[in-house]
């Protein structure tokens, strides 16, 4: 098989990549052309903003830099969930698109709910009810009688909107669309029932696609923009284009005695199943059945994860204390142990700003020793978020019916050593951390399946397994963690 290269613009909280992936028979070998910083920008009316005039020309920049040196058979984007754009009558953009964690939605679950019943949406939809999700943002716009929403014509989820300024093609990709908690789980199509109690019209949505499919292939880069980037037929492909479902395609996994824990901003931990989960105890446990590829769904379940960390870095940078993750770990690895277990789903861990005040009030308030240095606080979060793994691998496990006996951690977070061993000691499962780069090698992978490069999804694991640095983390010490599980 002759090498093929594609671009994976890889989109996270805190910064984007252009990656370019070189698929062999052997390998599946990632480069990056391409970082830039992604920052969430407040208004002066206090509105959180993300940059995306920014972000779009530092794609431009790396499609560029990557064609300039590469013959590129194909470009996807992947990016966070629920953030959305709107557009016009002639496709153009009403305004920045807002941050999830702004906080245009407080209040807005319970004015959902009292036009339809939690547990109506739930057994519709599937998934975890946030306020951050799509569905509160609508309709907080709804609500306020929104200008943009008056005057708009489509809505495009973060990914669809960099798709759609490469291809001009105009399209919900299946993944990303799924966690806007408006989708039916079962049907895969737009419910209705619940665009109806937030006074959306189903004309709002383009076509939705399937990712890594013959139809997922958009079209190429188009002709207003192609000759500027060097990029003049290259297709552009939806892929997972939620990150975390390409990075799940990633896992180079068999069977089905496995969990994954998507690692980074958020901790997304959970199993792949092939159809929702809608019983009364999945609703119970708040768990959610986001879209994945191949015909799969993730049921899972968000939580915190290494936000509070990089939230509480950021006051120390701005404090003059400037420590590299590097160097927190060290730190976080000396400092004593369970001095104080959070709970990382309290709402006030939700929003920007304040986190080391937020993390010593919960810990006063709930009669623990709070952290006095970055190790202490390190520590503290790490363990935290391996209690929080542990009690949802017994989710897992009793809605499923199913014993798991992996966890497979992929992302950024799997470079974290100490808190792949503190996963490993307080679930009691053997930790698989790698690949660190799941979601590129999940944009690439696909895109090669839907090239026809790769034959299967089966086969794209098989070659991420043979590409990929793994590194074993076995159980030990369980039983100083089984307190907090009680």
């Amino acid at each position: 098989m002759p090498d093929h290269n594609y671009l994976a613009i890889d989109f996270g909280a805190e910064s984007g990549r252009v990656m370019l992936g070189t698929v062999s028979a052997d390998r599946l070998h990632l480069q990056e052309i391409h970082r830039f910083p992604n920052i969430a920008v407040r208004s002066g009316t206090g509105t959180w903003h993300w940059d995306i005039l920014r972000l779009w020309h530092e794609v431009q920049t790396g499609i560029a830099k990557a064609t300039a040196a590469h013959k590129i058979s194909g470009i996807a984007v992947d990016t966070w969930g629920v953030d959305f754009g709107l557009l016009d009558e002639q496709g153009q953009l009403l305004g920045n698109p807002v941050c999830y964690r702004d906080a245009r939605t407080n209040g807005m679950v319970e004015k959902v709910f009292a036009q339809l019943p939690r547990q109506k949406i739930y057994s519709i939809t599937g998934i975890q009810t946030m306020a951050i999700n799509t569905l509160f943002h609508l309709a907080a716009l709804s609500a306020s009688n929104s200008p943009q929403l008056k005057s708009a014509k489509t809505l495009l989820f973060t990914p669809d909107l960099i798709a759609y300024w490469l291809s001009g093609v105009a399209a919900n990709e299946y993944t990303i669309a799924s966690t806007s908690q408006m989708l039916d789980a079962q049907t895969r199509t737009w419910s209705k029932d619940i665009l109806a109690a937030i006074g959306i019209s189903p004309s709002l949505f383009p076509k939705l696609i399937q990712p890594g499919t013959k139809n997922s292939i958009l079209g190429p880069v188009q002709s207003t923009i192609a000759g500027a980037l060097g990029a003049t037929g290259i297709p552009v492909i939806a892929v997972g284009s939620h990150d975390t479902a390409s990075a799940v395609a990633a896992v180079p996994a068999t069977g089905d005695d496995w969990l994954y824990l998507s690692s980074g901003t958020w901790s997304l931990l959970g199993a792949e199943v092939d159809q929702p989960v809608l019983t009364e105890k999945a609703a119970a446990y708040n768990v959610t059945n986001e879209g994945g590829v191949g015909g799969k769904i993730r049921l899972l379940k968000n939580i915190a994860g290494l936000w509070l960390l990089q939230e509480c870095r950021r006051e120390w940078t701005r404090q003059g204390e400037d420590l590299d993750y590097a160097t927190i770990m060290k730190l976080a690895a000396t400092g004593p142990g369970h001095t104080a277990i959070l709970d990382v789903e309290d709402p006030a861990f939700a929003t920007p700003g304040n986190m080391s005040e937020k993390i010593v009030a919960q810990c006063v308030r709930t009669g623990q020793r709070p952290p006095e240095t970055p190790g202490e606080f390190a520590r503290v979060i790490f363990e935290s978020l391996a209690v929080m793994y542990a009690k949802v691998v017994r989710m897992m496990e009793d809605v499923t019916g199913r014993k798991f006996r992996r966890l497979h951690i992929v992302g950024g977070g799997s470079q974290n050593d100490l808190l792949n061993q503190f996963a490993a000691d307080a679930t009691g499962l053997t930790v698989l951390a790698g690949p660190v780069e799941g979601t590129a090698m999940g944009n690439i992978m696909l895109q090669a399946i839907a090239t026809g490069t790769l034959p299967s999804l089966a086969a794209g694991r098989a070659l991420v397994a043979q590409s990929a640095d793994l590194k074993t983390f076995t159980p030990h010490d369980t039983e100083k963690w089984a307190k907090y599980l009680k």
